[in-house]
């Protein structure tokens, strides 16, 4: 029965060159991922508080950023065709950190797909009626987990969908509001709000999708070449920062206001609600889907089982869809947020091992030769807790320059110290074959 329920989408294995896709069916979604409803929300933000070409310089850094993060791990990810809390046990973090990394990308996005569900709900209220703002959280997060449960060819297809639509609605909604002003005189005005600096600008720009950049890997591993990463990386970002973030700030300049969901709604009225709706979609899906595959990992190693992507994933989207209903997730928005400091470090340390490290490099390239996962990996590697753990309180706590980058590049720097001072090393060793449940204790 369990084979029936979707697809498992080599979530614990490497993914085969016969199941990847053309750069541009990965490059729809990932402009898919950061075109959404969230991205006008920021561009409205740095509008209300900067002039436009601030603004515009604020959206170049950021997406630099972005794109380097993406990038890095996004070739590592399309390299060994593994989902990166799989990856993470060759990459520094061995089993137990790997399952740290599963656990807090599960809980992570799962939050925040229930949370997107809760917004869908509130605009389909608006859009059609009929039902409760629960009523349609739960319907829409049950539309979305069907889409996710059967894997990467169906969100494919959604993308298709979805992206174009979105971006006709975004052009239509945009050429109205902007209608009634002059373009020259938005561009040159100044923000209605309190001055935001172009640090704080960078920062809310890098910092609202460094988590989309680190699980990069989940996507990647589908691509065909490192130039195929490169290429959807740069367009997908790219357009994605340029095209909805600048409708945001010439937004925000036209209405004197960041609420850029009521100037939609009350502009163009149903479009604006169904640009919600569809804007919400794009990134719920890819919200589901690392969420499961982080959950997998988990259980694979904590509990020792392996279990089917699809049923964890219709498990986990349904959990999401009740909880969105019942207005609970809401309240954990503040808690996601500093969990999401959690994350940059991990693409440092990631990068880091997999490119000037290199202490399980050639395990991973061993295997890679035969299409299966190294046999063995470290159970844990304690100098890297002890990085991830420092590197994401320098994030925390440190506010000069952009909090995300000071705990990547914090990662990074004091990984490769102690890689250079012999103290990467993994305790303990986990067989990932045959003998899987077998735990030989020794330094690896």
């Amino acid at each position: 029965m369990v084979s029936h329920i979707g697809v498992d989408d080599h979530a614990m294995t490497r993914v085969p060159e016969s199941a990847r896709y053309s750069w541009w069916s990965v490059a729809v979604q990932r402009f898919g991922q950061i075109s959404a409803l969230n991205q006008f929300l920021l561009g409205a933000m740095l509008g209300f508080g900067m002039t436009f070409w601030n603004a515009l310089l604020a959206l170049t850094l950021g997406a630099v950023v972005l794109e380097l993060v993406a990038i890095l791990v996004g070739v590592i990810g399309v390299r060994e065709g593994l989902s990166l809390s799989v990856l993470a046990r060759w990459t520094g973090f061995g089993r137990g950190g790997s399952a740290l990394i599963g656990l807090a990308v599960g809980v992570s996005l799962v939050g925040w797909f229930g949370i997107q569900s809760a917004i869908s709900g509130q605009g389909l209220v608006h859009l059609v009626g009929g039902l409760s703002e629960g009523g349609w959280a739960l319907l829409f997060g049950l539309v979305v987990t069907a889409i996710v449960v059967r894997g990467m060819s169906s969100m494919a297809w959604t993308a298709y969908l979805t992206v174009p639509a979105f971006l006709a609605l975004v052009a239509w909604s945009v050429a109205t509001e902007l209608s009634r002003h002059d373009l020259g005189e938005l561009v040159g005005s100044a923000p209605a709000g309190p001055p935001l600096t172009l640090v704080e600008g960078t920062t809310l720009v890098a910092g609202g999708f460094i988590v989309g950049s680190v699980i990069t890997p989940d996507m990647t591993r589908f691509n065909r070449s490192v130039a195929d990463v490169v290429k959807q990386t740069v367009l997908g970002i790219t357009l994605g920062e340029y095209v909805i973030g600048l409708a945001g700030v010439l937004l925000a300049h036209a209405a004197r206001t960041a609420e850029i969901t009521t100037i939609l709604t009350s502009s163009v009225g149903w479009v604006g609600v169904l640009m919600v709706v569809l804007g919400t979609l794009k990134i719920n899906d890819w919200n589901l889907y690392s969420s499961g595959l982080g959950v997998v990992n988990f259980v694979a190693t904590v509990f020792g089982r392996q279990v089917h992507r699809g049923v964890v994933t219709a498990l986990i989207g349904v959990a999401g869809s009740v909880l969105a209903a019942l207005g609970i997730l809401g309240r954990f928005a503040e808690f996601l947020t500093v969990l999401g400091s959690a994350f940059p470090p991990i693409a440092g340390i990631m990068v880091a091992e997999y490119f000037v490290v290199r202490r399980w490099r050639g395990d991973l390239e061993a295997a890679r030769a035969g299409g299966t996962l190294p046999g063995s990996a470290p159970d844990w590697v304690p100098a890297t807790l002890v990085v991830w753990l420092g590197s994401a309180l320098v994030g925390l706590f440190v506010h000069i320059g952009l909090p995300s980058i000071n705990s990547l590049v914090a990662a990074m720097v004091l990984y490769v110290v102690a890689g250079r001072l012999g103290w990467v090393r993994g305790v303990g060793e986990y067989r990932t074959e045959a003998s899987s449940s077998v735990i030989v204790s020794k330094e690896n």
